[in-house]
């Protein structure tokens, strides 16, 4: 039988405010266990909620971003379950009347096409403490310091067809919340994670089949493998007579398998009810006109522009706009050189790999955007040729020219690299490699003339040798075709 994948996506993205969704605590990142929950976010007797209007406006400008529905009012729910990292009984969420109303999210598929998934909704609540197994001796620990946190959860519909899909979604929003400026995105650090769910039917059923939710998997890797795992175990369960339970499930990595928590809740288990202590969110049109102006260029946008603008591939356009560091970096670079294709080269090839060898962001790149681009205008220019300026960025990296004087001419005119482009001193390098060539310049007189343009590699490895690199390569493949073709 032929099975079709079915996905869903729900997006915990931690908004980055400075203090929590109802209370004046921080949300800094790494302090001592239990230094970062006040009142407030413990639940103690008489504190009331007071909701951050930052949160409000970051959850807003996602709408936006998505070109989603923002309605007038939306109301904050209580969610009750009973856990030791939930001080309260109880989260404060939103069920039935969210944020962000119906949106979409467009993705890119390795075949170069685009599609569009649906975003359900998306509501504004506060995250739970953590609960710590490690270092305890067989008893668990609570840090509290996350209670309180904002986080935005982004619902989509069940528009996923593959683990791909699945994971070019994540990766569009995490695009899109850290272009807005709502989140870091931070996965290592829990400041965006991800609940899946999966199901499978047979291929050409509309009905969908039993899903199982899988929690709180933290990287775009281990969607894909945690999907990949669970689709299998699925269909194998089925084809074997059993059938699919809904569940929650947890991924785990060093094994690389899915693993049973417990039966799914459904809605009516959390006896969601209205928030007593928060006011309905009444949002007026002047207020989200406000935040529509204040948001940048978006993913999807940026792209659209390097290609229409900037003449870029349909694959260069998506990485270099995959991330605003990146994108605002390369048209840095594209300023000062003026030339968008060698920009995308650069940027994505020598700058790339060596970001990636040392496992450094591209904000935190040792070669300045205007240090590359000045580079790129040497090779353009003809000042260097391509292995030079390979040359010139490694000294770029590493601050040879120091300080000030760290840019590619600096280094250019202290390592004596100036391509030779005088045609008579490169004349004159030629003639002395024929001279002390006799060997080679006889096989080549008696090779057919269709294969002497493989023999011609040796004199110009000469003659860039004597040169030290520094002839221009062109201008010495035409001038030794042509004395070489004249001794023939």
């Amino acid at each position: 039988m032929q099975w079709e994948t079915v996905i869903g996506l729900e997006v915990h993205v931690q908004l980055a405010t400075r203090s929590k969704i109802f209370s004046g605590a921080s949300t800094a990142f790494g302090a001592e266990p239990n230094t970062q929950a006040c009142a407030v976010d413990l639940g103690l007797p008489g504190v009331l909620p007071v909701l951050n209007e930052q949160a409000v406006a970051m959850a807003v400008q996602f709408g936006l971003g998505i070109h989603a529905e923002i309605p007038e009012v939306s109301v904050f729910d209580r969610k009750n379950y009973f856990y030791p990292d939930l001080p309260k009984g109880y989260q404060t969420s939103q069920m039935y009347e969210p944020i962000v109303g119906p949106g979409e999210v467009e993705i890119l598929l390795d075949d170069g096409e685009s599609k569009r998934i649906r975003v359900h909704h998306a509501h504004l609540e506060e995250d739970a403490g953590k609960s710590l197994h490690e270092d305890f001796h067989g008893m668990t620990g609570i840090d509290l310091n996350r209670a309180g946190t904002p986080l935005l959860e982004i619902v989509s519909e069940p528009d996923m067809r593959s683990a791909k899909e699945a994971a070019a979604y994540l990766k569009a929003i995490h695009s899109i919340v850290t272009y807005l400026g709502i989140s870091d995105g931070n996965m290592a650090e829990g400041s965006m994670r991800c609940d899946v769910n999966v199901s499978v039917r047979p291929k050409g059923q509309e009905a969908f089949g039993t899903r199982a939710e899988i929690k709180n998997v933290n990287s775009f890797r281990f969607v894909e493998r945690a999907i990949e795992f669970e689709v299998e175990r699925q269909i194998e369960l089925l084809e074997d007579g059993g059938t699919v339970v809904q569940e929650t499930r947890l991924y785990d990595p060093e094994a690389d398998e899915t693993r049973s928590m417990r039966t799914k809740e459904e809605a009516n288990d959390y006896r969601y009810f209205p928030c007593p202590d928060l006011l309905p969110v009444v949002l007026d049109q002047a207020y989200v006109d406000h935040l529509r102006g204040q948001l940048p260029e978006l993913p999807a946008a940026k792209r659209e522009r390097f290609q229409g603008e900037l003449g870029l591939s349909a694959y260069d356009a998506g990485v270099l706009s995959a991330s605003r560091a990146m994108a605002e970096y390369f048209e840095r670079v594209h300023a000062v050189c003026g030339d968008a294709k060698q920009a995308a080269n650069w940027v994505q090839g020598e700058l790339s790999g060596a970001l990636n060898r040392e496992g450094l962001a591209i904000v935190d790149s040792p070669v300045s955007a205007d240090q590359l681009g000045g580079l790129i205008v040497r090779v353009l220019d003809d000042t260097i040729n391509g292995k030079a300026a390979k040359q010139v960025f490694q000294a770029l990296w590493h601050g040879e020219g120091g300080g000030e004087n760290n840019s590619a001419d600096a280094i250019i005119e202290a390592k004596g690299l100036k391509q030779v482009t005088d045609t008579g001193a490169i004349e004159a390098m030629i003639d002395q490699v024929i001279a002390d060539s006799p060997a080679q310049v006889a096989q080549y007189r008696d090779a057919e003339p269709d294969k002497r343009g493989k023999m011609i590699g040796y004199f110009v490895g000469q003659v860039m040798k004597a040169s030290r690199g520094t002839a221009n390569p062109q201008q010495v493949n035409a001038l030794l075709k042509e004395k070489l073709d004249a001794l023939c």
